[in-house]
């Protein structure tokens, strides 16, 4: 499947996904207001730092070597059994975790020990949850990309229904709630999908621990882990700096414009995944990698240009529909938000290629210290311009990354 017919698949299910989300963000708004959806933030989070220690953080390393061992039967059971070993170790271990310390990561993460009962339902059905992205990553590198694109629109469904009915019921507490249970329910429905597919064979998952997949795992574990060590708590630290030295009010402005560009992106980042990692690690001729990385470029920039523009066009409207008059302070946010997503999915476009050849070491250094220069470019501008400073933080920490991310690219590849 091409890039483009990929894009239109994935833009459906993004599309579909992108409203269910503005009605949940509604919702927040009217019951909620800005405060809560901050808290909410500071969950969604913590979910991303703890969700790759639950599922041992192999699920980019099962979408590339799902694809590179298609053909290959032997190769791929074991891929699958390891992988499923792992996962299931791995969602018990943190599942433990989270319930013992339930009022501890409550207290820190959630500023009051009253959730503490959300972190105990996390940590019983955390396993599932790590299960479900496990199979969505075998249906991804399987290229089951009409599969894969229908477990994400009826999540999102599923999540619509579920969270609005738990916001309106419960309130703050009923959004928390919907939050970490989502995606173990759909776990049910993404494993009637996969046991119904042409390849698969339950004895794929009975040959047990080999160690050479475990090792080439594992190299995917390190930069998932990296990944959840620093964008989430980057954006927890961020958040907690702007609640403290401005107001949560503020907070919750900023991971309104947050959310506001991770679901107009998600357009592309889902393409990205979807198409791109798979695609990638199937290259081994340079001049065929660079026609894709050229190709990427052409199809994606000019979409994700498009849709930034229309958005700030239309950022009133866009604040009045997705949230509520009370987050009108948003406005100010919107022009370097977008540039920096622009300039942000340019580098992602190259920086594919470190997940795709598994360049462990580069990968970990360039998260490391890009994710740093985020918190310091933030915390610096927004002390010296208030609010909006933060987006003129995550826009310039996107401008060097782009341009250490072709200077990669040159050396390695060119």
């Amino acid at each position: 499947m091409t890039l483009i017919k990929t894009s239109i698949l994935t833009a459906i299910s993004t599309i579909i996904r992108v409203v269910t989300r503005f009605i949940i963000n509604k919702l927040i708004s009217v019951y909620i207001g800005p405060s809560g959806l901050a808290i909410i933030g500071q969950l969604i989070n913590f979910n991303s730092v703890v969700m790759p220690f639950a599922s041992g953080a192999i699920n980019q390393g099962v979408v590339k070597y799902t694809a590179e061992y298609k053909e290959d039967f032997e190769k791929k059971s074991k891929l699958f059994s390891t992988a499923i070993i792992i996962t299931l170790t791995s969602s018990v271990i943190t599942g433990i975790i989270i319930s013992v310390f339930s009022s501890y990561f409550s207290e820190v993460i959630l500023k009051s020990s009253d959730y503490s009962s959300v972190f105990i339902v996390f940590g019983f059905t955390i396993i599932f949850f790590a299960l479900n992205t496990l199979l969505m990553a075998i249906l991804n590198g399987q290229k089951e990309i009409k599969k894969f694109i229908l477990v994400n629109i009826i999540s999102s469904f599923f999540s619509l229904i579920f969270t609005s009915g738990l916001i309106v019921l419960l309130g703050l507490v009923g959004a928390l709630y919907a939050l970490v249970v989502n995606q173990s329910v759909i776990f049910f429905i993404t494993l009637t999908f996969v046991v119904k597919s042409s390849w698969f064979k339950l004895g794929y998952f009975k040959q047990g621990m080999d160690k050479k997949c475990l090792k080439l795992l594992l190299k995917y574990s390190a930069m998932a882990i990296v990944s959840a060590l620093t964008t989430p708590i980057a954006l927890i630290v961020i958040r907690n700096y702007i609640g403290e030295s401005l107001s949560w009010d503020a907070a919750g402005y900023w991971e309104g414009i947050w959310q506001i560009s991770a679901m107009y992106l998600m357009v592309v980042t889902t393409s990205l995944s979807v198409y791109y990692l798979p695609r990638l690690s199937e290259i081994h001729d340079k001049n065929e990698l660079k026609r894709e990385i050229i190709s990427g470029y052409k199809i994606i920039l000019p979409i994700v240009s498009i849709m930034a523009l229309t958005i700030y066009s239309l950022k009133e409207y866009i604040i009045l529909i997705a949230f509520t008059e009370s987050f009108t302070p948003m406005l100010e946010l919107f022009k370097w938000q977008l540039i920096g997503d622009i300039f942000k999915i340019a580098a992602w476009l190259l920086a594919y290629l470190m997940l795709a050849k598994a360049m462990t070491r580069l990968f970990i250094y360039t998260e490391i210290i890009f994710t740093t220069s985020f918190v310091v470019l933030s915390i610096v501008f927004v002390k010296n311009f208030g609010l909006v400073g933060v987006t003129y933080g995550f826009c310039l920490n996107y401008v060097l990354y782009l341009i250490t991310m072709i200077i990669v690219f040159r050396k390695r590849f060119a």
